[in-house]
């Protein structure tokens, strides 16, 4: 069966849980007016109006995090079959850098536009240094949300400046990003809120299940591109997100041409091959007219080896 595109709707869910769990105040019901009444449900309208559906994603890929999230993963289903559904794929694993509502193509335009903007600020913000994440240790959000740790030290550091600089590019574009939430960057790789019946048969998940890979060192990931992806766009081939659009930092690892590269290439061999095309047509159809109207290029070549001929005669 098709993978639904909207699974990941609650991205933004995750990016919550971590300012709210460990408040857990229940407020006392009070008699309310019907004026009270009106203003609440216009306040659930808006709310529901401005959900999250894009976000600034930190695509992790290399190899040694994903191979060993797959081994927490394989562990964690054996002792409990149900939570397969729960797994994110390693395609899909990424870091969350700012959660957004937007409404349309213009304001995705926007977002797009405030995305581009802020590789310069970043670009500024590193002077050429690399971000080095390391992933170390579990946790997890109100036992519904398991994820990768980032280790604590000066990359993450800068990497929570990058956050903050982009909030502030994107809202001053006019786009809410991020809200005030404290930024604690994670790695999902499993949680309840991606099957509606799993979440029917499992509340909690027992942290026991993966106890064994609490202080695991999973391996580090290098900074190195920022898209803009949609929660609720059909995903892409390898399980990523649908991406805008993606900004790049640093220099490239290997020889190999990256996709604008390639994009490039593609559309100056297909405008190479189409005006190719229209020379031979303009010189065969040059041709033909001049067939048609009494081959003239012919009868001038014949009159010149005409008289070459005269002249060959005159010579013996």
């Amino acid at each position: 069966m098709a993978e639904m595109p909207f699974v990941d709707t609650d991205i933004e869910d995750e990016f919550i849980m971590h300012a709210t769990s460990e408040i857990n105040i229940k407020k006392k019901r009070k008699r309310t007016t019907g004026r009270e009444l009106e203003e609440g449900s216009e306040r659930k309208k808006k709310k529901k109006q401005y959900q999250p559906n894009y976000f600034i994603s930190l695509p992790i890929t290399n190899p040694e995090i994903t191979s060993s999230i797959q081994a927490v993963q394989d562990a964690i289903i054996q002792k409990d079959q149900r939570l397969s559904k729960a797994m994110v794929r390693s395609g899909s694993l990424h870091v969350t850098m700012l959660v957004m509502h937007l409404s349309n193509e213009k304001e995705i335009s926007v977002a797009v536009g405030a995305l581009s903007d802020s590789k310069d600020f970043v670009d500024d913000l590193l002077k050429g240094k690399t971000v080095d994440l390391s992933f170390q240790g579990i946790d997890h959000f109100k036992n519904e949300v398991g994820f990768v740790k980032l280790a604590e030290n000066d990359h993450t550091t800068i990497l929570t400046e990058i956050a903050e600089t982009m909030r502030k590019i994107f809202q001053e574009k006019g786009i809410l990003a991020g809200e005030k939430r404290a930024f604690k960057p994670h790695l999902t790789f499993m949680k309840l809120s991606k099957s509606t019946q799993l979440r029917k048969q499992v509340k909690k998940i027992d942290s026991s299940l993966y106890e064994d890979f609490k202080s695991h060192y999973f391996g580090d990931e290098i900074l190195h591109r920022l898209d803009l992806c949609s929660m609720l766009k059909k995903k892409q081939p390898n399980g990523y997100y649908y991406c805008e659009s993606s900004i790049v930092f640093g220099e490239k690892h290997t020889a190999e041409p990256d996709d604008a590269e390639l994009v490039s290439l593609s559309k100056r061999l297909v405008e190479n091959a189409v005006l190719k095309a229209v020379q031979q047509y303009l010189e065969e159809t040059q041709n033909k007219t001049r067939q048609t109207d009494g081959s003239p290029v012919k009868t001038e070549e014949a009159a010149s080896g005409s008289k070459n001929e005269s002249d060959g005669d005159n010579s013996k």
